[in-house]
Order: C-alpha cells, then structure tokens, then sequence
C-alpha cells in the first residue's frame, strides 16, 4: 500500500461517466489525482459519508476563529 499526503486540493471535478476527481498536489509538490467511482448511488454515498462535510466544517470554524 502506497501512502500519500495531498498538501494542496485544487481541483474538483465530475465526469459525465460518473467519476469523481480530486486532485491537487503531494508532500513533494508532485500532482496528484484521486479517481472515485460514482457510478452507482451507493458508492456515492459512500464518498460523501467519507469526506464527512460537517466535521469539515466545524474544523474550518475552528481554524477561522483562530485567526
């Protein structure tokens, strides 16, 4: 298994063959582009529980209110 750190999300894109994109660059400032299968409801689902939108905010809060 191959571990990457992405510093820099850029990009954010959907193809109309339901892939979903995100891309930007990683620890070494290489490109890097993560290709998610959204083909089926179900694995879309599954994204947007992973990606986790509310605690990403409530993070974003935090580091705003820091400032």
């Amino acid at each position: 298994m191959k571990y990457k750190r992405i510093n820099d999300i850029n990009t954010f894109a959907s193809t109309l063959d339901n892939e979903t994109y995100i891309a930007g660059t990683d620890e070494y400032g290489n490109d890097i582009t993560i290709i998610f299968n959204t083909k089926d409801l179900l694995y879309t689902i599954d994204l947007l529980q992973w990606v986790d939108t509310k605690y990403m905010k409530r993070q974003a809060k935090k580091y705003i209110n820091t400032l």
